[in-house]
């Protein structure tokens, strides 16, 4: 594994593979890697010749009072299982080079990042879609992985590629579990014991709404109703949303009638945690 810092030297090493017919697969996170990382590096390294992973803290991704400075950040590690996930570079760029004195270029993909997220988090995909163009441009993947536990993400960076035609196949992998059914997430080391255990309502409730679905429920608030007592049930959770919509559109879907997204988000102690689940009446 080779680890660069440099900006150039990391666009030169790209060029270089590309020009080599080298396929390249690129991982962008943010650190704190778990299993739900390993599973697109894993995907990664089967599609193609050469993987190039980047740990990079977004800082205009965060809104005002959220976790920046705190964010779990623990690089040796991660080079650790970067590296024995066999990983060919690594790419940990600082936020200097990436955002420069007089930096002033956003990307706004409009409509889809309004809802879910977006209402709680303003400016957050703003910064998510300029990052990610950002880390494209210098790294010229053929394919990127994204996880679906980021739906709403997964969306914007696919609506951004589709818009600005960018010569990218974006590939979304399932969300990856904990044994009692949470997400797996770099926010999920914020949680304590109690608190890990009080987090598994939230998978509980979506497959209660996926149990509702098969089961001939098709009202969209009944649904909702039944996944907030479960919710509720649980001591020191407070739910952000909960949002049955169009799985392309993000738009509220008040009767299911074919394919709906069902996104949620709650806070947890110091976490605020999202999951979701497509449902389809058949």
């Amino acid at each position: 594994m080779k680890v660069i810092g440099s900006i150039v030297e990391m666009h030169k090493a790209s060029l270089d593979l590309r020009n080599k017919r080298k396929s390249i697969g690129f991982v962008p996170t943010m650190g704190a890697l778990h299993k739900g990382h390993t599973s697109l590096i894993e995907k990664a390294k089967k599609d193609n010749d050469v993987v190039i992973l980047s740990i990079f803290v977004n800082p205009t991704q965060f809104t005002a009072g959220e976790d920046y400075h705190s964010y779990p950040r623990d690089i040796e590690k991660d080079k650790t299982t970067a590296s024995d996930s066999g990983i060919d570079y690594l790419f940990l760029p600082s936020t200097d080079e990436m955002y420069p004195e007089g930096y002033k270029t956003f990307v706004n993909v409009e409509d889809i990042t309004e809802p879910l997220c977006g209402k709680f988090r303003l400016g957050h995909f703003k910064g998510v879609a300029t990052v990610v163009l950002k880390l494209f441009n210098i790294i010229k993947p053929h394919k990127a992985y994204f996880g679906e536990k980021d739906y709403q993400q997964l969306l914007v960076i696919r609506m951004m590629a589709r818009d600005l035609n960018l010569d990218i196949e974006i590939i979304n992998m399932p969300t990856i579990r904990e044994g009692n059914g949470i997400a797996m997430s770099s926010r999920n080391r914020y949680l304590n014991q109690k608190e890990m255990v009080s987090a598994a309502a939230i998978y509980k409730a979506l497959k209660i709404s996926q149990e509702m679905v098969k089961d001939s429920e098709r009202i969209s608030q009944k649904i909702i109703t039944e996944m907030e007592r479960v919710i509720k049930n649980e001591e020191g959770i407070k739910i952000d949303y909960i949002s049955i919509c169009d799985p392309d559109t993000l738009e509220d879907v008040k009767i299911i009638n074919d394919r709906a997204l069902i996104a949620i988000a709650v806070r947890i102690g110091n976490a605020r945690l999202i999951d979701n689940c497509i449902v389809e009446v058949r």
